[in-house]
């Protein structure tokens, strides 16, 4: 394919004090939702080690630092047993309120710290209730005397899609958990369960007056129904529910505004619960029609929030994180970029990641940034000016070089990331591996990556000798509503056109051997890599992790079919074509591929019997093939063990082919 234009808009070259070769046993010191204080004085983040060679899901306490200089103030830590997450201070800062589950007795505690407004205090914990079951999403009232959260008593599973499903046995479909707005005095007592019975509450928020919530909610199973979630208004005394707006589009982080009057919410075409991008719209808190007040916003809000009487988000644009401050007229103003993975660590059930932290007058803000050389680190201080306050990874920084590319393709400016060597030698051709991003509402930015995470680390594959291609084709966050609605109805067209634009492109302007060349991803991601191999011989192998073969079977056998008919247009029983033109297996006689697949026993996005069927085409043409399946695990493979032999398989299996 010809290649129209290309430019690098940011080249980093990121150096270090050491490598971190293949192999090595090293710690990655994490941090996990992140919470600044009202006065901007103090961050609290869980805080953990991940190891490479670990038999145990990390765990670790919870760290209050000072703002200023990152210093440990204290850490918490009453319960051996228990995984902490939903950090809340209270409105006068005083307190820290949190969850712990409890791994031994799959209790969940709410407990209180006592921690003084100036950190003076001895932080004595206290339980003030504990159930059977999961919850997130912990929040104070606007006067401080009562804890609301997001409950599920007695649950047989994990909170959303991405994890494993309960086993379908008995008569199906007749018994859904709900996850409800459930509230808990300061001082302690019975959990009282709010928002009603039969729907199913994914996010909330506070009224200023804290008579009510605003949240999004549908009626009926939870992982399938929050693309069709309506916003609705929950009366915190009664729990009587009003509709506010049922959009045509998925909805996400409704907030009320400080005058009570209006709530304001990103929505927009989002293929995966939790991972978030849109535009940002206003409605009356008595109800409405939705005003769009971003509608040409070039990138995705992915977070929102009310600050000292000012609206704050974050946004994808282009290939930065940013902030963004709205002034009274609705108009943005840009209050801090770069180009790095941003995140609070937030990925509880609940609310998605809120992506920062802020005081209660917005003047002050953190996060936690990682980029494809840099581990993560704590960046807090004066919005506009955060700086780093943490320096636990600062040995474990690679060198290497990774440049933000765009190119042209069918009219739409394309980005996307090449990762490679720092000091490429000279004369030397390198195998290239694509990585295509699952969703496919979603965009890759700048990650070092954990070792718990599924796909192995960009500076994993550099350091084996790799150059790694991250494409945002068109349908990827980033560049707006109309960029992430261009692949409707034309899944593995024009996005994986794109894809193979831009691979033209990093070869040529990179010493790339196009005879060694790879494609992997996961879940979307899976699904380009099955479409890839039945419609290209460019690559000579490929990894295809939670794939979907053939939208038709899919349709039928996923847990989440509400999010297919955005894409589609309709369902599978009106317009079966559409979905049969999308399919891998419609081509599959084409496929000469290597092709390695892998998926969790229990997947309920996109379930095994999906790579099960492309494995037995495969090995019907005499394509080499494997299948593994993951006892257990749901879309997203995260017992350690798992992910160990998966990223050895996947290390392995491009060496065969590839020889770097």
């Amino acid at each position: 394919m010809s290649v129209r234009k290309i430019s690098a808009v940011a080249t980093m070259v990121l150096s270090a004090a050491c490598w971190w070769p293949t192999g090595s046993i090293a710690a990655i010191h994490e941090y996990k939702f992140l919470a600044m204080s009202p006065d901007g004085g103090r961050i609290a983040a869980v805080e953990m080690s991940t190891q490479p060679d670990s038999e145990k899901m990390p765990r670790g306490p919870i760290v209050i630092r000072g703002v200023k200089n990152g210093q440990v103030e204290r850490q918490l830590d009453p319960c051996s047993s228990c995984s902490y997450s939903a950090l809340a201070w209270s409105p006068d800062g005083a307190e820290l309120a949190f969850l712990a589950a409890d791994d031994q007795t799959g209790l969940v505690k709410i407990e209180l710290a006592r921690v003084g407004k100036n950190g003076a205090e001895a932080a004595a914990v206290t339980t003030l209730t504990s159930f059977k079951g999961i919850a997130g999403s912990l929040s104070w009232s606007p006067k401080g005397n009562v804890l609301a959260l997001l409950a599920t008593p007695e649950a047989r599973k994990l909170a959303g899609a991405l994890e494993a499903g309960a086993p379908q046995v008995g008569e199906i479909g007749e018994d859904t958990q709900e996850q409800r707005i459930a509230s808990i005095s300061h001082d302690g007592g019975d959990l009282r369960l709010i928002s009603p019975g039969d729907h199913y509450v994914y996010e909330y928020d506070w009224t200023p007056d804290g008579s009510a919530f605003v949240a999004t909610t549908a009626q009926g199973n939870g992982d399938n129904n929050w693309w069709i979630a309506e916003l609705a208004r929950v009366d915190a005394t009664t729990g009587q529910m009003r509709s506010l707006a049922k959009p045509e589009y998925q909805i996400t982080m409704p907030r009320a505004s400080p005058d009570g009057k209006h709530v304001w919410f990103i929505g927009g075409l989002m293929s995966d619960y939790g991972s978030v991008g849109g535009d940002i719209y206003e409605v009356p808190i008595e109800g409405g029609v939705p005003v769009n007040r971003t509608p040409d916003f070039r990138g995705s809000f992915e977070s929102l929030m009310w600050k000292g009487g000012r609206l704050y988000a974050t946004a994808l644009v282009v290939d930065r994180a940013s902030i963004i401050g709205f002034d009274p007229s609705g108009t943005t103003h840009s209050l801090w970029s770069a180009p790095v993975l941003a995140s609070t660590g937030d990925d509880a059930s609940g609310d998605a990641d809120p992506v920062i932290t802020m005081s209660a007058d917005g003047k002050t803000a953190a996060t936690v940034v990682e980029d494809f050389g840099h581990p993560p680190t704590i960046d807090a201080g004066p919005v506009g000016a955060m700086k780093t306050i943490t320096r636990d990874n600062d040995a474990l920084a690679v060198p290497l070089t990774a440049r933000s590319v765009n190119w042209v393709n069918e009219g739409y400016n394309v980005q996307g990331w090449l990762v490679g060597p720092a000091q490429p030698v000279a004369g030397k051709r390198y195998p290239l591996l694509v990585r295509v991003h699952g969703g496919p509402g979603w965009a890759i930015a700048p990650y070092f990556g954990s070792d718990d995470d599924v796909q192995t680390a960009p500076h994993e594959w550099v350091s084996r000798g790799y150059y790694l291609f991250l494409p945002n084709p068109r349908g990827s966050f980033g560049q707006g509503e109309a960029f992430a609605r261009a692949n409707v109805r034309d899944l593995g067209g024009g996005d994986f056109r794109d894809i193979l634009t831009g691979v033209d492109a990093v070869a040529h302007s990179a010493p790339i051997d196009e005879s060694r060349m790879g494609i992997f991803g996961h879940s979307y991601g899976g699904f380009m890599t099955m479409w890839a191999v039945t419609h290209t011989q460019r690559f000579k192998t490929a990894v295809a992790g939670a794939g979907i073969a053939n939208w038709i079977s899919y349709y039928g056998e996923n847990g989440i079919d509400s999010w297919m008919i955005p894409f589609f247009g309709n369902s599978v029983y009106d317009d079966p074509a559409a979905y049969r033109a999308a399919s891998p297996l419609e081509s599959i006689k084409q496929a000469r591929t290597p092709t390695l697949m892998y998926v969790g026993e229990l997947d309920v996005e996109c379930p095994a019997p999906q790579s099960f069927e492309f494995w037995h085409a495969l090995r019907a043409l005499n394509v080499p093939t494997q299948l593994v399946v993951y006892p257990g695990s749901g879309h997203w493979i995260h017992k350690p063990e798992q992910v160990r032999d998966l990223r050895k398989r996947e290390a392995e299996w491009f060496a065969r082919y590839l020889a770097p």
